[in-house]
């Protein structure tokens, strides 16, 4: 099956769900990852049972804080 994960395609196993592409893309922090699904925004617990088909589109975002505040 092919995806677009992050603007590339790549090749992947069918049957797969979310989580398990997190997996088998060695996602670092997947517990820190949000996801973008065909332009949406999925929430953390569909991550399981959300199936992936052919030509789906996925951006992996982290969303990172902290800084230095200047006054």
């Amino acid at each position: 099956m092919k995806l677009v994960v992050n603007g590339e395609q790549v090749n992947c196993g069918d049957g797969l769900t979310v989580n398990k592409l997190l997996v088998e893309q060695n996602v670092k922090m997947p517990d820190m990852v949000s996801v973008e699904l065909n332009g949406k925004i999925l929430k953390r617990n569909e991550f399981e049972t959300t199936a992936l088909k052919e030509g789906d589109k996925l951006e992996f975002l982290y969303f990172m804080g902290g800084g230095e505040r200047k006054d």
